[in-house]
């Protein structure tokens, strides 16, 4: 998504997919059919605001790097890493946590 209009043609495919109306909108996230009206304008709005719609659209969000941006190789590094140290068994650390010094 390069900006709010491509994100507020999204909501609308969504929510013509699942046949819910703007004003259905309400009883999914608690807003009126005004406010969920001017987001699907094209307004811009608060993070928290979007989560709400998304999860009201049965949609999340995903934040990935840009195609070809160096920022990628993170993501593979992470992965590569995870898979090398394993987790180890810590079952003897349960007593420090759960077995107080005062029995």
């Amino acid at each position: 998504m390069k900006n709010i209009d491509e994100i507020a043609a999204l909501l609308i495919e969504q929510r013509k997919k699942l046949g819910i109306e703007q004003k259905d909108m309400y009883m999914r996230i608690g807003m009126k059919q005004q406010q969920y009206q001017r987001i699907e304008a094209g307004s811009d709005v608060k993070l928290s605001t979007l989560l709400r719609v998304l999860e009201g659209l049965d949609l999340e969000l995903s934040i990935v790097p840009k195609r070809g941006k160096a920022t990628s190789f993170l993501v593979e590094d992470s992965q590569r890493e995870f898979g090398k140290n394993k987790l180890e068994d810590d079952s003897d650390d349960l007593g420090f946590w759960f077995n107080s010094e005062d029995n």
